[in-house]
């Protein structure tokens, strides 16, 4: 734990000098294209691991990282390009978003049948934080 608290610790360091060097567009450009390119190599990982049958859980999170690097990466993109207006509101990241959704679904079932659980009930956190949101966003 104490080196991943020291290696927080520096990543932090270093973006504060790369804001302080190179102002926060820099920082975030240089941030969000390695987190993006980074999460990619890792839900491909998670990806064999799946394959080869490693671990249950593999899946779950080749769909989350997956999920995570299309959405980091659109935003990244966006930067990037200026920020334009077709990409502001397009529908292709509410599908990046389903791969978010989908991977945490998968961790719910995980989950659950290592309590010893069955059936759908893992669905139920997977509803319940997305009528939450629509509540606090005003959806419904």
């Amino acid at each position: 734990m104490k080196q991943a608290g020291a290696a927080l610790i520096l990543v932090m360091g270093l973006f504060q000098v790369a804001y302080g060097l190179g102002g926060y567009q820099m920082a975030y450009q240089v941030g969000y294209g390695a987190i993006t390119l980074m999460a990619v190599m890792i839900s491909l990982t998670f990806l064999w691991l799946w394959q080869v049958r490693a671990t249950p859980l593999a899946l779950g999170m080749s769909f989350s990282w997956a999920g995570s690097a299309c959405v980091m990466g659109w935003w990244w993109m966006f930067n990037l390009l200026d920020q334009p207006v077709w990409a502001a509101d397009h529908w292709l990241l509410l599908q990046f978003l389903s791969l978010y959704v989908v991977g945490a679904a998968l961790h719910f079932s995980v989950i659950q049948a290592s309590f010893g659980g069955q059936g759908p009930w893992f669905l139920l956190p997977v509803g319940l934080a997305l009528g939450i949101s629509a509540l606090i966003h005003g959806a419904f």
